[in-house]
């Protein structure tokens, strides 16, 4: 039997991989680091992390939480190896980047059915079983070939990653360790602003000079993903309500909430560097310095890296792709990944899972199949394809894209229910859908 292609070894890619390896499987994945790196990526290693190390949180009273619940009933080495590589984050589920990658890719390269292909790949073809995962930095030959493929012009929007600096270049003294109401113990270095300090912070950001763009090229942030600069341009008191919020955060040493704190998380094992939560920004670097020292406790920051933004890749999924995440019309192609529309590193992971399993009941000649929308799973897949918004949006998963429960039922018991249900539901499918 000829090798399922796998095209990128990003966390969707890799995650195929292993879904496909796992159940007897083989697997060409292809990688075309280090003959070849997008703007954003430095490693040779896969599944390389270039935004937050952030998986989000774990707890059951949220979307991510329960994705990461069923992901682990479906047994996913990007969660698996994510939680081998944890670092404090309170009850998110942050990891040791280098760590991580360095695992993943162990884990892959010592698979005897699994080829890892060191090489770019520029054309696709209609007879070979292929998952595309290259996620958000595809590379320009390639996406040219997809927009050959799906007819789609809309292909891209962009997203920013925040800046690292080294922890001895931090001012400890001039914050104070705290998790938002105490949840998860004294993981993120808290840097408290008062008014004053804060609307100069403010009025720095909204002067300071910005890498432009194309006015058509404005339309594609992601919401969720907003630079903080182009918060603080909505207004004064954006940020305070936004990434720079005290809620939950007091001061022990004045007894009071803060007007508003920057938030530092730590991003290795070893404690040398943190990522500014929320920063992620389009500012020039030598802006990037000056402003962002202009925070307590980040005067002599030494930046590792500077943000910058980068072009985000997904195609219009609702028009293009089936709920097994083929292609309509190419029943040998699938898509993975933030290429599909989803937004998150487990999300796009998920779209990685299930695309590996259906490539491989295809080439078993069986049915593929999809996790019912109840799931969390499902519920993203069932966005991705049937999402009425125009244009259409990537998204992250979230309560919003459950099916509403039966009855009148509130707040935090409604999502409890809503966490049981899809886990009770993802259970029963897991028995009737195994290659």
């Amino acid at each position: 039997m000829e090798p399922i292609l796998v095209i990128g070894a990003g966390l969707a890619g890799c995650e195929a991989a292993w879904q496909i390896a796992k159940r007897g499987g083989s697997v060409a994945l292809f990688e075309m680091k280090p003959h070849a790196y997008s703007p954003a990526h430095h490693s040779p290693y896969l599944a390389e992390i270039v935004c937050s190390n952030s998986f989000k949180s774990e707890s059951l009273v949220n979307g991510p939480g329960v994705l990461k619940e069923e992901m682990s009933q479906l047994d996913s080495l990007i969660l698996r190896t994510a939680r081998e590589t944890r670092v404090p984050a309170g009850d998110s589920l942050a990891v040791d980047r280098e760590a991580f990658s360095q695992q993943v890719t162990r884990t892959l390269e010592g698979l005897r059915n699994v080829e890892v292909v060191r090489k770019e790949v520029a054309t696709l073809s209609r007879e070979d079983m292929t998952i595309l995962a290259t996620g958000p930095l595809t590379s320009e030959a390639l996406s040219r070939e997809i927009q050959r493929l799906t007819g789609d012009h809309r292909l891209f929007f962009y997203d920013a990653i925040s800046p690292i600096v080294t922890s001895d270049s931090i001012d400890f003294e001039r914050g104070f360790k705290a998790s938002r109401y105490q949840r998860g113990g004294k993981d993120y270095i808290n840097f408290p602003m008062d008014q004053e300090t804060y609307d100069r912070f403010v009025d720095a950001l909204n002067r300071a000079e910005k890498v432009s763009f194309r006015e058509f090229e404005k339309r594609f942030f992601f919401e969720g993903c907003l630079p903080v600069e182009e918060l603080a341009a909505r207004g004064k008191d954006t940020l305070a309500f936004g990434p720079l919020k005290p809620v939950g955060l007091i001061d022990p040493r004045t007894g009071r909430r803060p007007f508003a704190v920057v938030q530092l998380r730590q991003e290795d094992r070893f404690e040398t560097l943190y990522n500014l939560v929320g920063f992620q920004t389009r500012l020039k670097h030598e802006e990037q310095k000056r402003v962002f020292r202009m925070i307590p406790g980040l005067e002599k920051a030494e930046f590792v890296r500077l943000g910058s933004m980068h072009r985000n890749t997904f195609i219009d999924s609702p028009r293009l792709l089936k709920e097994s995440l083929q292609l309509k019309g190419h029943p040998y192609l699938f898509f993975a990944g933030q290429m599909t529309g989803v937004e998150g590193y487990l999300e796009s992971a998920a779209m990685g899972l299930l695309a590996g399993i259906n490539a491989l009941r295809v080439v078993r000649g069986m049915d593929p199949v999809v996790p019912p929308p109840s799931t969390a799973i499902g519920a993203l897949v069932h966005y991705i394809t049937h999402s009425q918004a125009s244009p259409f949006q990537p998204m992250n998963i979230n309560f919003g894209l459950f099916p509403p429960l039966a009855g009148k039922v509130r707040g935090r018991e409604k999502r409890g229910l809503v966490a049981k249900r899809a886990l009770k539901e993802l259970e029963k499918w897991i028995r009737t859908c195994e290659v």
